[in-house]
Order: C-alpha cells, then structure tokens, then sequence
C-alpha cells in the first residue's frame, strides 16, 4: 500500500471517514473539538454535514486525508488551537503563549489499520501547519503506557506515535479517555 496525504478540501471523501452512514444521525463529524459546544449542539442530523462540507470549501481546510490510490483510508483533524474548542479546555493546559495548531483527531478506516496509515497522517498534519505558517503543533494523544487501546476512543492517538514523529512531551494533563491520562506532545516546526 503506498499513502499519500492531501489536504481534506474534498467534501466526499471526508464524509467516508467521518460521516455517518445515515445523513439523520447526530454523529460526532469531528466536530466536538473544532466548534464551540453550544453549536455543537445545535446541529443536527444534515446540517451537520452541511457545516463539514463548508470547512472542506474554506482555506485551511479542516485536516488532512490519507489515501490509498484513489481510496480515502485515513483522517487527521488539525487547526489552529485558538480555532478549536481547545483553546478554552480546563483540562488540557496551554504550555505558552505560542500560536499553535492542535492536531486531535486521527481515524483510519477498518481494514487499513496497522500498515502505517496513522504515522501518514501525523507527518502530512505535521506538513500541513507548517506550509500554513504554525510555530509548533501540539497532539494531546493518550498515554497507554503500551496498554491496549480500545480502537473507537483512540482517536486522540498513542503517545509512542507522536514520539516517533519527532514530538517530545510538553505537559500533562487532567484528561483522561477510555482509563488512560492524556499528555501534551508538541513538535516545533521553526
């Protein structure tokens, strides 16, 4: 399989990813982080859609997409942090004052798993902030300890891989998912 990562403009293939498979149901879209709460919940069913299929027209578009040929087999979310719910979090602590993009959400779609679609998709992220001018981007994965991750609340990603790409640890956090501590991995792009 070879991968290639482009930004997420077109609206199809990021409905493969992160959609529902119904246009009525009041799924996530990968919204929860990047819009304030109250108008996540205002959404509902189509216009929920309708609002990604704006972010895939506006410049950035709202993360990346890995493909296989022509198929989309990954997502990764990734934006200002002052653009995303992030910037407002009691829970996830801001390390400075340095306007960072947050990269927070990484799904890759069953039967694409374990062929390195997720480190495609941190290292075109990574790509992304920079050729759009981010100082650092920060991940706010899961700290596992090597512990096995239920598949549908790894979508933060695993610490492991964010080292791997070269981020370091910049702080903790008060946040946990599915029993493990989220931390703050962040990879200066200057």
């Amino acid at each position: 399989m070879t991968v290639s990562v482009r930004p997420a403009s077109v609206f199809e293939d990021v409905r493969a990813l992160v959609g529902p498979k119904s246009p009525e149901a009041n799924v996530c879209w990968c919204l929860s982080h990047r819009i304030p709460s109250k108008l996540n919940n205002e959404l509902r069913g189509p216009a929920r859609g309708d609002y990604v299929a704006g972010l895939c027209r506006a410049e950035p578009p709202p993360g990346v997409l890995a493909y296989d040929g022509d198929d989309p087999v990954g997502w990764a979310a990734v934006a200002p942090r002052s653009d995303t719910a992030f910037a407002r979090s009691r829970t996830i602590p801001h390390v400075d004052d340095l306007p960072v993009w947050s990269l927070w959400c990484i799904r890759v779609r069953p039967g694409h798993r374990k062929r390195g679609v997720s480190h495609a998709l941190i290292a075109g992220a990574v790509e992304f902030a920079r050729a759009h001018g981010a100082p650092a981007i920060e991940a706010y994965p899961l700290d596992s300890g090597g512990a096995r991750v239920d598949m549908t609340m790894a979508y933060p990603g695993i610490r492991k891989n964010f080292e791997r790409a070269g981020f370091t640890h910049a702080a903790d956090t008060t946040s946990v998912l599915s029993g493990h501590p989220r931390v703050v991995m962040r990879l200066y792009l200057r």
